[in-house]
């Protein structure tokens, strides 16, 4: 069943000249329930105003998303966003962080304290949770933004290239954390990544999109058994789905030898 829809999306802006910019043109993408799905494709191809639009936060120039069949024309209330920077709140413990999600939306934070501690313990934060942002590390800012994104439930997940800042073994780290959160949650996932080591280690399929105007060149599935550990990468299934991405961004002129 189809959980996102994204019908003929296109997208425009105009700078203060009057001179107007096509960052996404005619995008056609259905996301599944339950669904993990990467978009990957060059700086400025429109990979984050996609994210943009199917969260309500931006109108499309043309076209129309839903989500579980219901047009979207207003912020989407029902997800869990996390981007590059943590944006915690310095002033706030690690579970005073996690819990301002509900007072954002007018609800009382207290009843989901302890779900918080659950949530904050089972990314390896246990014994963290009245920290402040500027003792942790910045692996472990970013889980305490995605245990944020989580603490309500949200059926959709968002993430705008949420590891890009960190360093490489923290980096791992945290695909493999996210892979098993997603994998006893099942939610639907929209990531917004630049590698393409990363799309392929973690989605069901990779979305190919061209440079700006950012189109949809090809939609790529992953048939990797899960759970995929570090060795899924020494396979040559996975090889085989690097180089056909590789050859794709050549074939654009993205990658060029």
């Amino acid at each position: 069943m189809a959980f996102i829809e994204l019908d003929g999306i296109s997208r425009s802006f105009v700078a203060r000249d009057g001179s107007t910019t096509l960052a996404v043109d005619g995008v056609d993408l259905t996301v599944g329930n339950a669904e993990f799905v990467s978009l990957l494709g060059p700086s400025g191809c429109g990979k984050s105003t996609l994210l943009s639009i199917i969260a309500g936060l931006m109108e499309p120039s043309s076209g129309c998303v839903s989500i579980e069949g219901r047009p979207i024309r207003a912020p989407y209330t029902d997800v869990g966003i996390v981007f590059q920077s943590d944006l915690l709140l310095d002033w706030r413990t690690v579970v005073g962080n996690v819990l301002v999600q509900f007072e954002m939306r007018g609800q009382r934070s207290e009843p989901h304290r302890e779900r918080a501690r659950a949530l904050i313990a089972s990314v390896g934060l246990g014994g963290f949770e009245t920290k402040y942002p500027w003792e942790l590390s910045g692996g472990m800012r970013q889980r305490v933004a995605i245990c944020r994104a989580l603490i309500h439930d949200p059926p959709l997940l968002l993430m705008d290239e949420p590891f890009g800042a960190l360093d490489a073994l923290t980096r791992a780290q945290l695909q493999i954390d996210l892979q098993n959160i997603w994998q006893s949650s099942r939610k639907t996932v929209v990531f917004v990544t630049h590698s393409i080591d990363e799309a392929v280690f973690l989605s069901d399929r990779v979305i190919v999109m061209t440079p700006r105007p950012g189109r949809v060149r090809e939609a790529i599935a992953v048939n990797l058994p899960r759970p995929r550990g570090l060795g899924a990468r020494e396979s040559p299934a996975f090889a085989d789905i690097i180089r056909r991405v590789n050859h794709l961004f050549q074939d654009m002129g993205v990658i060029r030898e």
